[in-house]
């Protein structure tokens, strides 16, 4: 496991130290993070059967009511 990882961190930090390599993986994390972000929305939107128009429209709302509006 210890061999591994120290391969794992020779071949992840070959890539950070040159700036192409780097710039892909801060690509990679960025689409990571996007599709993470859709799939929580995905199964959120699922379960509650609201769309995303109608999730929008209660949260201005719940905005306004906070503002006084």
């Amino acid at each position: 496991m210890k061999k591994l990882c120290q391969q794992t961190y020779v071949k992840l930090s070959s890539h950070l130290n040159n700036q192409k390599g780097a710039q892909s993986l801060e690509w990679l994390g960025i689409a990571a993070v996007i599709i993470i972000l859709l799939g929580l929305l995905s199964t959120a939107l699922s379960e509650s059967g609201d769309t995303v128009g109608e999730i929008v429209d209660d949260i201005l709302e719940q905005i306004q009511q906070m503002v006084g509006g």
